[in-house]
């Protein structure tokens, strides 16, 4: 890893549609690129919402973001890191989590050990679910997170392109106009919001790359990793 001199560290969400998790295309391939750019990186491996294991299996996966941020935030001088540079980067499902600790990091959905501030303070949303809308959500990751018969208001909830004010972090989006999977239309309501709100956002559609392109292997998304460096250098998180 390369000296972290700014101190920014990034936590990875791997997609997987809330069924499993692609950990090491969109988790540890992603951890080494970030690091490449001097930045410490965090693959989460977050629970998968059950009923089997959890009281309310929507807020299982938020609840382990949240306390992957306190961890991270109270530990930052230990680690050399900027405690205000803590951002976060999702996939897919993954981008769907990484947008709801965006816009739920001040619901208490744990009992945390101390008062640490769970928001990041920036996100990287790559092909994300966003809403959970039925005219535009991935359907598999609505189904596993919210039930086969989920309520107007869980629906809601967890569009998180709805829950979006002017305290939500700053982001950098990127989708595939041909994305199949997961409309591009998630990244557009999403950033449509933020600049609603005044928040800081920067969305990249490419021609095309499908989805699940990970770190970019042909077409014009394959770029997207030189973009988002410089968005990075942009607002400083990196030289």
């Amino acid at each position: 890893m390369d000296e972290n001199k700014i101190g920014t560290a990034v936590i990875v969400f791997p997609g997987g549609g809330y069924s499993h998790l692609a950990i090491n295309k969109e988790g540890n391939k992603v951890a080494e690129w970030l690091n490449t750019m001097g930045i410490t990186a965090y693959v989460l491996k977050y629970r998968l919402p059950t009923d089997q294991i959890m009281k309310d299996k929507t807020t299982g996966p938020l609840q382990d973001a949240q306390e992957a941020i306190r961890y991270v935030r109270r530990n930052a001088a230990k680690w050399n890191i900027n405690k205000n540079k803590i951002g976060i980067i999702g996939f897919s499902a993954g981008g769907h989590l990484a947008s709801t600790l965006a816009t739920h990091y001040s619901e208490k959905v744990y009992q945390s050990t101390d008062t640490t501030n769970a928001r990041p303070n920036f996100s990287l949303l790559i092909y994300p679910v966003i809403s959970m809308n039925s005219e535009i959500t991935h359907l598999g990751s609505q189904t596993n997170l919210l039930g086969n018969q989920a309520s107007a208001s869980s629906i809601e909830k967890f569009s998180n392109e709805l829950q979006v004010t002017s305290e939500t972090p700053e982001a950098f989006l990127v989708h595939a106009s041909d994305d199949t999977v997961v409309s591009a239309k998630n990244s557009i309501v999403y950033y449509e919001a933020l600049i609603k709100h005044k928040v800081p956002a920067e969305l990249h559609l490419y021609e095309k790359g499908g989805h699940g392109f990970g770190l970019g292997k042909e077409h014009s998304s394959k770029y997207w990793t030189t973009d988002c460096q410089n968005w990075l250098k942009e607002h400083k998180y990196v030289d």
